[in-house]
Formats: structure tokens, C-alpha cells, sequence
């Protein structure tokens, strides 16, 4: 595998986009930003700046499941932004169960003493940490 070994990971929500980067060599990955979605839509230059400047290999995108494995309001917006991402980038998108992944970020953030405007940043960094750590296993 060539490229930069960069990826972006997204939390998608209809009010929020959770953005992070990582690495694969590390398989670590650091929350960057949250843009705002007005109906599920996110601001598509602030999405195509975090593409412009970090040149990511692929994207991660976290796709929201109700326990039972079902779909949901919020599985279909992750799935729609997904879609959309691969057509506007051209990259690779992958998607990955992110069950539970919100209440993670929230006890992390309290653990570290955080504010939780951030949550969706980090949403997506535990979202990307975990499609990194499963590629290298």
C-alpha cells in the first residue's frame, strides 16, 4: 500500500460532522474539527479543506446501527454523507460499525476533563482508531 499512509475519519450526524486524522504506521488518530450540517448536510468547502490539506488515502466513515444491527434515521444520513463523500472525493471511503462510539468519546473527554463541544471530533478519532487497529491486525 502506497500514499501517504494519512486517513480522515468522519462521525456523521445531521447537526454535526466529527473530523480526525491518523496514521497507519501508529495506528493512532487525533480529533481535528467539528463542522456544522444544516439537515444533514455538512459545509462541503470545510470538508474538502480538511481533504486538501491532509491528503488522506482513504476515509473512515462511522455507520450508526441500533443494537439489534438495524438501520436508523442517523445510519441512513452516515450512509448518504459516505456516498456522497466517495463521489465528490474519489477516494476509498470505508465504513465501520460505530456503535456506541459517542458514549466512548463522552467518557473519554470527561476523563481528560474536556469540554464536550468537541465530541464528535473525538467520535471520529476513536472511529478511525479502531478501522486503523483492525487493519493491523
Amino acid at each position: 500500500m502506497s500514499g501517504t499512509g494519512l486517513y480522515l475519519g468522519f462521525d456523521a450526524g445531521e447537526k454535526r460532522l466529527g473530523v480526525a486524522v491518523g496514521e497507519r504506521v501508529t495506528a493512532t488518530a487525533r480529533a481535528l474539527d467539528v463542522i456544522r450540517c444544516k439537515a444533514g448536510e455538512p459545509d462541503w468547502a470545510m470538508v474538502n479543506a480538511h481533504l486538501s490539506e491532509w491528503q488522506p488515502d482513504a476515509v473512515i466513515v462511522g455507520i450508526p446501527r441500533q443494537a439489534d444491527g438495524s438501520a436508523s434515521h442517523s445510519t441512513r444520513i452516515a450512509e448518504r454523507f459516505a456516498g456522497e463523500l466517495a463521489r465528490r472525493s474519489g477516494l476509498s471511503v470505508h465504513r465501520i460499525d460505530e456503535h456506541l462510539s459517542s458514549h466512548a468519546a463522552a467518557e473519554s473527554l470527561r476523563e481528560r476533563g474536556q469540554a464536550t463541544d468537541v465530541l464528535d471530533a473525538e467520535a471520529a478519532r476513536i472511529i478511525l482508531e479502531t478501522w486503523l487497529s483492525e487493519q493491523s491486525s
